[in-house]
């Protein structure tokens, strides 16, 4: 089990919330690519969207719908901060993990975070367990509770 996979399963674990991790066969690197592997609605899929704040260097995640888009104006708004592009190095500094399997839980270093309304409208989601290849379902509200995110508009 790789490294990611281990600190999500172990996040999970901690927090007492019992999911079964799958491994597909085909890459989940994507939104669209998740859902069809999922054999869900691309908007069950979680998609964990990170920016940069521009006052502290520290990443700020946005837990979105997978049909959904961050707007960066929204973003800013809601983090109180300005945004900018978070690179492949720092999100892997951050979370520990790589672009295309970045978890909602289990990251190496708290975040702040946001959560898109959207996902409250299904019974369950799939969120990304640290690789392109392992994703998860969970109840949109466990998600939120799980991530301490809070709920914003931040979609356009």
């Amino acid at each position: 089990m790789s490294k990611s996979l281990a600190r999500v399963r172990a996040a999970l674990d901690a927090a007492e919330v019992a999911v079964d991790i799958l491994e597909m066969a085909d890459s989940t690197r994507t939104a669209a690519d998740a859902a069809r592997a999922a054999g869900c609605a691309v908007d069950q899929i979680a998609k964990s969207i990170i920016f940069r704040a521009e006052d502290t260097g520290h990443v700020v995640l946005f837990l979105t719908a997978g049909g959904n888009r961050v707007d960066p104006a929204l973003a800013t708004a809601i983090a109180g901060q300005p945004l900018g592009r978070a690179d492949a190095a720092l999100i892997r500094a951050e979370t520990g993990f790589a672009i295309g399997g970045v978890a909602p839980v289990g990251h190496l270093r708290p975040a702040t975070a946001f959560f898109d309304p959207r996902l409250l409208d299904f019974d369950r989601v799939w969120a990304a367990a640290g690789t392109p290849r392992h994703i998860f379902a969970i109840a949109p509200q466990v998600l939120l509770d799980l991530t301490g995110a809070r709920v914003a508009d931040f979609t356009s």
